[in-house]
């Protein structure tokens, strides 16, 4: 039986920045993972979907250093991000948070970036075991607690230390938390995937020349129903957009009123698929022009996962803590950290992978969970907050928010974008600040963290 001091389940951003931090610090670590076939890349990799793009201080957050990004990691210098409500927009051209990159962000190519992470932990020791599911975690804790994982091809690996970094869907982290949770509070009914988490789609669309914007991505918000759904273009490089949106899964549309909705119409007898709601939004905007299938062609060859399109689900639950106790710890997408929100995870998934495996090779994790507080937990309250502010906003509100953010961008100049101040321009701005400062007061202090170390038993 193989023997290692740090297993990783899970190659993504949080697993092999896992393993790279743990061989840097002298453990013996080897990364499992399962791998999926992408048109994009030539060999199986971890399941790379994502509309991958980071913003400025998202790289501090990261500790990446852009410059040793490899040729083809990188994409587009942002500028700005538009936000467009029903009848409102917001350009928002800087984020209001201190960072040492000089632009408000970047595009990336998220397959190449997981490749490039994997090469980065190999270069540091770490073995990478693409191809391998990981079936079972068997830990033993009648004294220094130990592990034994049980591989789909029946073989068996002994570690002294686990790190889960399996993604959104958890498949083998919910098994893994329940052996440590009551029957009551099984990991299952905690993180919820099926009916918390969002499901994401896009295309690979070439886009005129005329209305291409490389430096500028796009959201549309209160288009589409749902609690933080809305479509996007991201630019890549030679005029390829990133089209796409995220929703809730398992929407009923008899839930919404329809006219109040740009991408629904009255004879929807259910929600439209991804492939139906980008083709709408594509209309909507450029079809008074442009012929939008000869226009605007979906590119099959060499982008995305499957003929220039991908589909992915996204975490949208609240972090937890990780079973420290039991010599396991939960990184990246597995514990929560990707928001539907603003459609980002990357950052945190690396900076929680970075911690897991370091504290693991020091054999200090029992110092996890208070380290990743500490490194990204303004940024999870940010966004724990923000989702829960605009929980149950419809189209109208959208376009009061954008309205009313707008002119509250205009009246900052540095600093804090939103402040007591700078909110004072009209009664829904001051609503608007109240009640995300009182959101965030009510989440502080680690009210963010839905699952707590306290609540493992051993």
């Amino acid at each position: 039986m193989q023997r290692v001091d740090v297993a990783v389940v899970g190659g993504g951003p949080a697993g092999s920045s896992a393993a790279r931090a743990a061989a840097e610090h002298g453990a013996d670590a080897v990364v499992f993972e399962k791998g999926v076939p992408r048109a994009d890349r030539p060999e199986l990799g971890p399941d790379s979907t994502d509309a991958a793009g980071f913003l400025d201080y998202w790289v501090d957050i990261a500790q990446l250093d852009v410059d040793a990004m490899p040729e083809g990691v990188y994409q587009q210098r942002l500028d700005k991000a538009e936000f467009i409500g029903p009848t409102e927009t917001m350009e928002l051209d800087r984020t209001g948070i201190e960072s040492s990159y000089d632009a408000f962000g970047f595009t990336f190519h998220r397959a190449r970036l997981d490749d490039w992470l994997r090469s980065r932990a190999e270069d540091a020791g770490a073995e990478y075991r693409v191809g391998t599911s990981v079936r079972n975690v068997d830990t033993d804790l009648s004294g220094t607690p130990s592990h034994t994982l049980t591989l789909a091809d029946g073989s068996e690996v002994a570690a002294d230390y686990v790190i889960l970094a399996d993604g959104p869907q958890r498949q083998v982290t919910m098994p893994v938390l329940d052996e440590y949770l009551p029957e009551d509070r099984a990991a299952s009914e905690v993180l919820s995937p099926r009916t918390v988490n969002h499901i994401a789609y896009q295309e690979y669309r070439k886009i005129p020349e005329e209305v291409f914007e490389p430096h500028n991505i796009k959201f549309w918000w209160g288009w589409m129903p749902g609690e933080t759904a809305y479509p996007w273009i991201f630019p890549n490089r030679d005029n390829v957009g990133r089209v796409g949106l995220t929703m809730p899964i398992g929407m009923d549309i008899g839930d919404f009123d329809k006219s109040k909705y740009r991408l629904l119409r009255e004879d929807d007898e259910r929600i439209p698929s991804g492939k139906e709601y980008i083709r709408r939004l594509l209309e909507e905007v450029y079809g008074d022009e442009y012929d939008i299938e000869a226009d605007f062609p979906v590119i099959e060859e060499g982008y995305g996962k499957s003929k220039g399109t991908e589909t992915y689900s996204i975490s949208s639950t609240r972090p937890i803590d990780s079973p420290t106790e039991a010599n396991i710890a939960v990184a990246g997408g597995a514990m929560g950290t990707t928001s539907a929100f603003h459609e980002g995870g990357d950052h945190v998934a690396m900076r929680t992978g970075a911690l897991a495996g370091e504290y693991a090779a020091e054999e200090m994790l029992h110092e996890y969970n208070e380290a990743w507080k500490e490194a990204i937990g303004d940024e999870l309250l940010r966004n724990v907050a923000i989702a829960d502010v605009v929980t149950d906003y419809g189209p109208d509100d959208w376009d009061k928010t954008f309205d009313v953010a707008q002119r509250i961008l205009e009246k900052s100049t540095g600093g804090s974008l939103i402040s007591r101040k700078t909110a004072r321009v009209g009664v829904h701005g001051l609503k608007l600040y109240r009640s995300y400062r009182k959101t965030k007061k009510t989440f502080a202090n680690g009210g963010y963290v839905q699952l707590r170390q306290d609540e493992y038993t051993y």
